[in-house]
């Protein structure tokens, strides 16, 4: 499990954050779901919950590309086998 997470950052990190093309908000609320999956002093059910929540509440952003949704929805289904 701790290497689904650690795919899932790498993942948001490379296709999300770094992506210029991807609005700052979403570029944001990507970093914080990475915090929030970083952060050691949670089990991983709550990170992956607490990130869930942050993408989740972005995936319907109207003005994200089509390729970053994509990005958002996969690492979303990742994050519910951990939340399982």
């Amino acid at each position: 499990m701790a290497e689904i997470i650690k795919e899932i950052c790498e993942s948001l990190e490379e296709s999300v954050v770094q992506d210029p093309s991807v609005p700052r908000n979403i570029r944001k609320a990507a970093s914080e779901a990475i915090e929030h999956l970083r952060n050691q002093t949670q089990s991983k059910k709550v990170r992956a919950h607490s990130a869930t929540e942050i993408l989740d509440e972005i995936s319907n952003d109207p003005n994200m590309p089509m390729h970053t949704r994509t990005i958002i929805w996969q690492v979303l289904t990742e994050l519910e086998r951990i939340e399982d």
